[in-house]
């Protein structure tokens, strides 16, 4: 087959998962864009920024004790699975379940354990040790889920793991809605908890119609994952400065500032590291156990990452473009009028968004190669910048300021990440990449632009104007690189 060829079908492939898996994180966006909306009319920015709080508490128990399992077993199982290994493969299964299940007590125990610890570091006022108590099944749950994740994307299930994205989603809408509405902040555990444990169901029902379940302990299992926990356990290490960063910096402005605060700032965080990173989400589901199956072929692993990092800033960027344009209106779709403060804050955010659109595809190259050291070392600076430059960031600027410290973590993990995995990988940018953020930068510059000096229709008309340009220019480069 030729190169061209190659890149064709390697364009169609990454094209075609990542459409699809950005359908379903824009049904679920739409779905949760209800649900926000309900939840943010009676719980305000105080309510939001409390279920926050709690939520990193949640990420930073799940990521120092779940082992990385979540993460380090895909590699080893899309490696069996790509030899076509049956019985190994339904092996480490067993490995993967069982270590799950270990580290979901081990969670379940820490989180009820640490609740003193969380209550006095997140909280000047109230005494909140039994909330963060209650979360410990959360903790286990999770657990259990990230080992059932972790086998549907090795055994490329990856229209189960979007059927579950949509009921779990769908389900907290029906189900957890109404408890917020009769019980206001009172029900923020128990709805954390019912969403956590639809997860785990649904994810269960699909994994076990792949590799049934079967509830027998084997303790040369747990020799077996030894390799694998070695390798999680820079994963956890690694997750413990990302979900421990998020953490410090939500206490930070809880203490410094005020809950109100904390609920803009995550509202703002959510709406573009989360929901502008769809597509994001939707690569990572496909993209890393492609990249883990290929080996040590430098060639193959270097297009593989350059051409997915030309899909991915030419589809992001026109709906960056209507994102940035279009905040103001979305901002009280998704909450109310009280979050309107944090558009400019949304705003400069964006434009760390194209970074992390050329810094992602790349970043994923530790994992792939089972590197756990250089994956440690990346996650953990990236960690302390982020908590640096976005708590210095709002004690300069105040909520803004917020935004340029994400801008700022990001012009710096990307440089940082290029020359690493130059240096350590032979990976090497390539010239596509270059021309692509050639044509799409300069548009996010000027749509920046636009948003803080144009108002009312010519606001609007430019805006329209910018979005339709970055459309159009996606399209063409598309057709060109195909």
């Amino acid at each position: 087959m030729s190169m061209d060829n190659n890149t064709n079908s390697s364009y169609h492939h990454i094209l075609k998962y990542t459409s699809l898996f950005g359908s379903i994180q824009a049904l679920n966006i739409f779905i949760g864009l209800v649900r926000n909306k309900l939840v943010a009319l009676i719980l305000g920015p105080g309510g939001i920024g409390l279920m926050s709080l709690f939520n990193s508490a949640i990420a930073l128990l799940s990521n120092a004790t779940n082992l990385g399992i979540a993460t380090s077993s895909v590699k080893t199982l899309s490696e069996l699975y790509e030899k076509g290994d049956e019985e190994q493969v339904k092996r480490h299964v067993r490995v993967i379940r069982q270590w799950a299940l270990a580290t979901a007590v081990i969670g379940f125990f820490a989180c009820a354990l640490a609740g003193p610890l969380l209550n006095n570091f997140s909280f000047t006022w109230g005494n909140h040790v039994k909330h963060f108590v209650l979360l410990a099944p959360t903790v286990a749950m999770l657990a259990i889920t990230g080992g059932e994740t972790a086998i549907l994307k090795s055994a490329r299930r990856l229209r189960n793991l979007a059927k579950v994205s949509v009921w779990n989603v769908f389900l907290a809408l029906v189900f957890t809605t109404p408890i917020i509405y009769f019980y206001g902040q009172k029900g923020i555990i128990p709805t954390i908890t019912l969403i956590t444990f639809t997860q785990m169901l649904l994810t269960i029902r699909y994994s076990h119609r792949v590799f049934p379940w079967s509830f027998h302990f084997e303790r040369s299992l747990w020799g077996e994952g030894l390799p694998m926990i070695r390798l999680g356990i820079a994963f956890v290490v690694a997750g413990v400065f990302g979900s421990g960063a998020d953490f410090l910096i939500r206490a930070s402005l809880n203490n410094i500032a005020s809950l109100n605060m904390l609920g803009l700032y995550n509202a703002g965080f959510m709406m573009t590291i989360t929901y502008a990173g769809m597509i994001f989400t939707s690569m990572e589901t496909d993209y890393y156990p492609r990249l883990s199956a290929i080996g040590n072929d430098v060639h193959q692993m270097s297009n593989t990452v350059n051409h997915q990092v030309e899909v991915s800033l030419l589809m992001i960027s026109p709906l960056l473009v209507a994102f940035s344009i279009g905040a103001p209106i979305i901002v009280q779709l998704l909450y109310s009028k009280e979050f309107l403060d944090v558009v400019p804050m949304i705003q400069i955010t964006v434009l760390a968004m194209y970074l992390r659109a050329m810094k992602l595809p790349v970043a994923y190259l530790t994992l792939a190669k089972g590197d756990s050291k250089s994956y440690l070392f990346l996650e953990a600076y990236s960690a302390v910048v982020m908590v640096i430059a976005v708590v210095g960031g709002y004690m300069l600027f105040g909520l803004p300021g917020t935004g340029v410290g994400l801008l700022v973590t990001g012009l710096i993990d990307i440089i940082v990440i290029n020359i690493f995995t130059r240096y350590k990988y032979h990976y090497k940018v390539s010239s596509t990449v270059f021309r692509f953020a050639k044509y799409q930068l300069p548009i996010a510059l000027a749509v920046y632009a636009i948003t803080c000096w144009l108002h009312g229709w010519l606001y609007w008309a430019s805006g329209i104007v910018m979005g339709l340009l970055s459309l159009w220019i996606s399209f063409r480069l598309f057709r060109q690189a195909r």
